[in-house]
């Protein structure tokens, strides 16, 4: 039986659309009252983007408090407190934004090792989402490439650290990890 007062980690992997966000909600809703939506999405004029936003953040109601934040995830949780359950949505966005400033391969590495030891002892219960982009064919460009890499290696990374690993298909979760929660 798994023990309820040690914060977990949760990882929702899957394609795009599969349903891991709406699992993840259901699982913060289902374990915890004080609830943290953190959202790495950056909006720059995107009338479609501001519209999926905008029903998402209705779908979940008011019971959560947001946070946008696209660069600095290892800040965030430092300096939240242990109440409640966090949920990132998503890491690829997260990892699309740091390519998108620049950072290089070394620098995104970086912060993923950074995430993945907070990760090894959350202040909270932390619950991330992120897509499976290696299910599909191989990007045409070199950027393409290289994100499918980063990802397909963050996405290895951060399931090692997390207790317990879904992936989604068809809105249908496939346990791939469940740990015992010590504590």
């Amino acid at each position: 039986m798994k023990t309820q007062n040690k914060p977990q980690t949760v990882l929702y992997l899957g394609g795009c659309r599969s349903g891991k966000s709406r699992l993840a909600e259901e699982y913060c809703r289902g374990h915890c009252k004080s609830r943290t939506y953190v959202a790495t999405l950056t909006v720059s004029g995107d009338e479609e983007m501001k519209q999926r936003i905008e029903l998402h953040t209705r779908q979940r109601g008011r019971n959560w408090h947001l946070v946008e934040e696209p660069f600095d995830l290892c800040g965030l949780l430092r300096s939240t407190g242990e109440d409640g359950v966090m949920l990132i949505d998503c890491l690829t966005m997260w990892l699309t934004n740091m390519l998108l400033a620049d950072k290089t391969d070394a620098e995104v590495e970086g912060e993923v090792r950074e995430l993945c030891v907070l990760l090894g002892n959350p202040p909270c219960t932390v619950v991330l989402v992120a897509n499976e982009v290696g299910l599909g064919v191989v990007p045409e460009s070199s950027l393409g490439r290289r994100f499918r890499d980063l990802a397909g290696w963050a996405n290895q990374q951060v399931a090692a650290s997390c207790q317990r690993v879904l992936f989604i298909a068809g809105g249908l979760p496939l346990v791939l990890k469940d740990e015992e929660v010590q504590g």
